[in-house]
């Protein structure tokens, strides 16, 4: 995700300061990865160097002082390009999970000691392992969603996030079904 685009679509609101549009962020986007405070301002102060945003007027209002920032009609031109552009799928398949288990079919392949003074890596108790971590996190995001109440954003973003781990555990049902197969490529038999 952009933040300075996110950031950019919250000004187009209107003028804001860095706290609030780290709670609008926080509201809109409940399942995302957390944005940092510093995060907000490092990424407004760079909107404004690039004529994207500008900074409004300052105040206080009885507490700290606060700047007040807005988009400008360059950024409103470049948010209005970022949002049309599709975001191309990803050029490479790199996934954390399958590492694991070719690293470990790799390990047990080299024999006793293979993992030196570590645990002995398991491909299909890592498979069944990760599968129940998350079915898990889809109990969670599934419990999140059906909660009364439960805005749309919150219900969107859980939505996205079980269909990816949907996917991720029909990945690793498969593979934990060819394992014994991916084992005799990969130790070359």
């Amino acid at each position: 995700m952009s933040t300075r685009h996110v950031l950019l679509g919250l000004l187009a609101a209107g003028p804001s300061h860095g706290y609030e549009l780290k709670r609008q962020y926080d509201a809109r986007f409940p399942q995302a990865r957390p944005l940092a405070y510093g995060q907000v301002y490092t990424t407004l102060q760079r909107l404004v160097r690039d004529g994207l945003a500008a900074v409004e007027g300052t105040g206080s209002d009885g507490g700290p002082e606060r700047t007040l920032y807005r988009s400008t009609a360059e950024g409103s031109h470049e948010l209005g390009r970022w949002a049309q552009e599709i975001t191309a799928p990803a050029p490479f398949v790199t996934n954390e999970i399958f590492a694991k288990v070719v690293v470990s079919i790799l390990v047990a392949a080299a024999g006793p000691g293979g993992a030196q003074d570590g645990p002995e890596p398991d491909a299909a108790a890592h498979l069944r392992a990760q599968r129940a971590a998350h079915m898990e996190r889809m109990r969670e995001l599934t419990a999140l969603k059906t909660t009364p109440g439960a805005d749309l954003s919150t219900v969107l973003a859980a939505d996205y996030a079980l269909a990816h781990l949907d996917a991720d555990v029909r990945w690793m049902t498969t593979t934990t079904a060819r394992i014994d197969t991916l084992t005799a490529e990969v130790n070359g038999s």
